[in-house]
């Protein structure tokens, strides 16, 4: 579970599409001063039926919780947070270096959902896969969707299924870079559960940030998501084909973003027409490893 924010149900699994789902699972054990983990995988067979039998304790033992200090509580959540996301920002930094080590350009796209990531991603390999050699890991709470998808443009792809987990993180990102087997002098692409809050805290070890919003889900969404649009390198502006119809204000959206990260660099684009998309292909090659 994560403890940042409480998700997660230790059942992420990381599949090629076709493959079976192979749930992944890891468990700390203490033993005294010690603690160690253990990883454990097993397959599931979506046909059989999954039973839930909860387990209800009503001991007087049990009752007491209630009167616990919340101060003590509080202050557990909190080095928990810290210790989770440090862990995380060790393994992130490792990611990096084989990165920069194999010369792959990491990007790890984050939006709400339905702002038109997988749409970009599929365009885009579709149109500029014979120039740079793309791979890609998709990631949402369930099904291969957008892993097929991807696969069907062309690209190689691996699956994360994050269960109840509402982001991923840099070691669920180093086990699947080694399942997808990125070649050197590449472009990895990640695609991060749609969510613009817990995505924002975790570093995967990516080399750029892009942040995706579309012109359909209102001007003032870098205000109120600040952590995001500050951790972010790059904001596309998408559905701009749909801008006769709305009443939205894309100068207005820019300078809310630029008031929270003055470094940020703006794609506006229509995946679905293309308009834009020539320049947002001319960033990425620029960007390739040489």
């Amino acid at each position: 579970m994560c403890g940042t924010c409480g998700c997660g149900d230790d059942s992420v699994s990381i599949r090629k599409p076709g493959e079976d789902h192979e749930h992944n699972h890891t468990h700390s054990h203490q033993h005294g001063e010690n603690e160690h983990e253990h990883d454990h995988s097993h397959s599931h067979n979506h046909d059989q039926d999954h039973k839930y039998e909860p387990n209800h304790e009503h001991s007087e033992h049990a009752h007491h919780h209630h009167n616990h200090s919340h101060d003590h509580n509080h202050k557990k959540e909190i080095e928990l947070e810290v210790n989770v996301l440090q862990k995380n920002d060790l393994l992130a930094e490792r990611n990096r270096g084989f990165f920069e080590a194999k010369n792959i350009m990491a990007l790890n796209l984050v939006s709400s959902p339905g702002s038109g990531k997988t749409s970009l991603l599929e365009r885009t390999i579709k149109e500029m896969g014979k120039k740079l050699p793309f791979y890609v890991i998709e990631g949402d709470q369930q099904t291969m969707n957008d892993a097929n998808r991807i696969e069907a443009a062309g690209a190689p792809v691996v699956q994360i299924n994050t269960g109840n987990g509402c982001h991923l993180d840099a070691d669920m990102i180093n086990k699947a870079v080694k399942k997808l087997e990125v070649n050197n002098n590449s472009v990895l692409i990640i695609e991060n559960v749609g969510n613009l809050v817990c995505p924002s805290m975790f570093d995967l070890g990516e080399s750029k940030r892009v942040v995706i919003i579309s012109v359909t889900e209102g001007e003032d969404k870098p205000i109120k998501y600040p952590n995001m649009f500050a951790s972010s390198d790059i904001c596309i502006i998408n559905k701009t084909d749909l801008l006769p119809y709305l009443d939205f204000d894309v100068e207005k959206t820019k300078e809310y973003a630029l008031k929270i990260n003055h470094h940020l660099e703006f794609f506006e684009l229509s995946v679905k027409t293309g308009k834009g998309m020539e320049a947002w292909y001319q960033w990425l090659h620029k960007q390739m490893p040489k």
